[in-house]
């Protein structure tokens, strides 16, 4: 008599994600576990998976997500699981779920949480609590958070513009202490967003060397990813050797187009620090636009005090004026600027969607950059924009570093119901189906393998979590099945909340939650908490 398996996949070819050569075979699955891998396996199965002429491959992992509030509305994360996503990082650029404190949330409550149309009530305020929440809400995929250094700095000193008295920095420290003893990986910073841009070199080292006590990562949006990319990538560089910690360097790019190759510079430091022992890695979306709120585009001064305290900077007519002149240097720098910066996601002046702000401008007969203002005023500051800014020919130099991994920059999404606003960036629902679609199946900048162990075993040796991001016996089930030569994405810039296509199978901890292309409602998905003596490092 055969063993019984609660899932298995037959006639598969098989990806184990380290990017070794792929094998035909068939994969048992025991609980959340892979029980056996080899050439017809023998027993009954609950669930049996025909893979034949299909892709068997570890689960994607997106290491670089912002569903930190979007999983308490929806936890089946649709836009992420639909394309092959089993473990999303989130907490990134600064921000995450928590810590909160009673300023932090009434800011969120009134700035926030009216995008979401009273779909979640802010019940935490550490990140173990928050842990628990996302656990007893219920999730699909498997979920893995930083500590927000914007949310740490709030916490104790606001949004004001000034360095932590030695008191405040000890605080700062202990809050990053507590997150990490909850089971954060690490800890991000936002450096082009209030309040993580307000601090100095030394502030992110001091806190920085509490998250490697605890054998964390560092991750940052930089400070800089155009005129300034090559000091930001020095800055993050440094951060991690005073610290002796493991760098991550957000969505690497090089950012409009005087600065279109400074990616490969911006590699030879990377490199160079690698070589003599920094430990620096990166990630990165296949796309040539980016995509964050309207607001990133003003000065770093307007922004202190908070939203009400910049949009009152917005209507006094000295400090209007300062900031129009900050406005203006964009179209200086690159004359066709505004024809670039299209409307993503607003609340009242919806026939603006997907518009550019040149478009509106003449529509509302002001300048761009007075169009930007009353947008923001308008919108109190909740709108969001997407900018075509980079080019493929640095994208693809990018994605071919060994060191580099996937992460989509965006949230779980959903075609229907709240989470179904605006027109976001394609990559919340694209990114891996393009990577394979694209630059791996038509472009062949790389193979399959390279592409798979890029989104899966290089990811999970990053984060620790040895058990995931391979097929192996005795890993952990998470697995992705698709048709390597039909898979594509469909999300576009005009129509952003297309599923892809040729994703059939998604399995989290040996559970699926995608079969025969459809989403089963199956909840999972489990928090990853790091644990010391976890990770590799």
């Amino acid at each position: 008599m055969g063993i019984e398996y609660d899932v298995l996949i037959v006639n598969g070819r098989i990806f184990d994600g380290t990017g070794n050569p792929w094998f035909y075979g068939d994969i048992g699955i025991i609980g959340d576990r892979i029980a056996a891998i080899g050439r017809r396996l023998r027993g009954d199965a609950k669930i049996l998976i025909d893979a034949s002429r299909l892709a068997v491959s570890p689960g994607f992992i997106d290491m670089h997500g912002h569903s930190d509030l979007e999983l308490l509305v929806d936890g089946r994360a649709l836009s992420k699981t639909m394309q092959g996503v089993t473990l999303e990082v989130i907490g990134n650029c600064g921000g995450s779920a928590a810590p909160l404190n009673d300023f932090l949330k009434a800011h969120m409550e009134k700035f926030v949480l009216p995008n979401f149309e009273g779909a979640i009530r802010l019940e935490w305020n550490t990140m173990g609590e928050y842990f628990k929440r996302l656990e007893e809400s219920g999730i699909s995929l498997n979920v893995a958070s930083y500590v927000g250094h914007s949310n740490v700095r709030a916490c104790v000193i606001g949004f004001e513009r000034r360095e932590p008295k030695p008191k405040e920095l000890e605080e700062m420290k202990r809050l990053v202490e507590n997150a990490m003893l909850d089971g954060a990986i690490g800890m991000s910073t936002g450096l082009i967003y209030p309040p993580s841009s307000y601090a100095k070199t030394e502030e992110i080292v001091e806190l920085a060397k509490v998250v490697a006590k605890h054998g964390g990562i560092y991750a940052s949006h930089i400070r800089g990813e155009g005129e300034t990319l090559l000091e930001a990538v020095r800055e993050a560089i440094r951060i991690g050797e005073k610290a002796n910690l493991p760098v991550e360097i957000s969505h690497f790019k090089s950012s409009g187009k005087r600065n279109w190759g400074k990616i490969k510079e911006a590699t030879e430091l990377i490199e160079e620090a690698r070589a003599r022992g920094v430990d620096v890695t990166a990630d990165q979306y296949p796309y040539t636009a980016s995509s964050t709120n309207l607001s990133a585009l003003l000065p770093d001064w307007a922004h202190e005090g908070g939203s009400e305290k910049l949009l009152e900077r917005l209507k006094n007519l000295d400090t209007r004026a300062a900031i129009l002149k900050h406005l203006k240097r964009y179209s200086e720098l690159e004359p066709d600027y505004w024809d670039r910066i299209i409307i993503a996601q607003l609340n009242k002046n919806l026939s603006f969607l997907g518009k550019s702000i040149k478009e509106i401008s003449n529509l509302l007969g002001l300048s761009p950059e007075e169009t930007v203002i009353k947008l923001l005023i308008d919108e109190e500051a909740r709108i969001s924009h997407i900018s075509f800014n980079m080019c493929d020919e640095d994208v693809e130099f990018a994605m071919q570093k060994h060191w580099v991994m996937v992460g989509s920059d965006g949230s779980a999404v959903s075609p229907e119901g709240v989470l179904s606003k605006g027109k976001p960036h394609p990559r919340y629902y694209g990114t891996f189906p393009r990577l394979l679609g694209v630059y791996v199946r038509e472009k062949r900048t790389l193979s399959l393998e390279q592409a798979i162990r890029k989104m899966c075993y290089l990811p999970a040796w990053r984060l620790g979590f040895r058990e995931r991001g391979i097929i192996r016996e005795g890993a952990y089930a998470d697995i992705t099945i698709f048709n390597p030569d039909t898979i594509r994405d469909n999300a576009t810039f005009t129509d952003p909340h297309g599923f892809p296509t040729g994703i059939l199978h998604v399995l989290v901890n040996g559970v699926p939650v995608v079969l025969n292309g459809k989403h089963t409602g199956e909840k999972p998905g489990r928090v990853l908490r790091r644990k010391m003596g976890e990770f590799i490092y």
